[in-house]
């Protein structure tokens, strides 16, 4: 029998105390720069709170809500058929997914910084508008779609 992957335990961010910072910036990174990584986390979350007047990161952990998944599809082999099977997403995955895509529609966004593409993409999400919200509705339709075949479920 396999063995069980290890948790790690992520460290709260310098200066929020927040794991969940941490775990997206983690997200964010590339080649291990992490202080760049969060340098333009930092300076997104400046930015959201100077244009809507709120806290920063309240807005953040919205979007971060309003982005998450709460069903998915999974493809299944059923006697020589392919199937979508609509199955419920697992906690700390939801949080994964809804991170992986906030930064995923980030990048693609057309602005000068990332720091202000992520801006953007988080005030978006925050109002429920925005690639990364689109995303979650399209899964949610894709699973309702399929819900005829949830019988399937292994």
């Amino acid at each position: 029998m396999r063995k069980k992957a290890v948790k790690h335990t992520t460290l709260p961010d310098p200066r929020f105390g927040d794991t969940q910072v941490t775990k997206f910036v983690n997200n964010l990174m590339y080649d291990g720069k992490k202080n760049k990584s969060f340098n333009i986390f930092y300076d997104a979350i400046d930015m959201v709170a100077e244009k809507t007047g709120e806290d920063g990161l309240e807005i953040f952990r919205k979007a971060l809500t309003n982005v998450t998944p709460q069903v998915e599809v999974r493809t299944r082999r059923v006697g020589g058929a392919n199937f979508q099977i609509p199955q419920p997403v697992r906690e700390d995955r939801k949080k994964s997914l809804a991170m992986k895509w906030l930064i995923g529609y980030s990048r693609e966004r057309n602005e000068r910084s990332m720091a202000q593409k992520l801006a953007n993409e988080i005030m978006a999400a925050a109002k429920e508008e925005g690639a990364a919200f689109k995303k979650k509705e399209e899964v949610h339709k894709m699973a309702e779609a399929n819900k005829a075949f949830s019988h399937f479920r292994f």
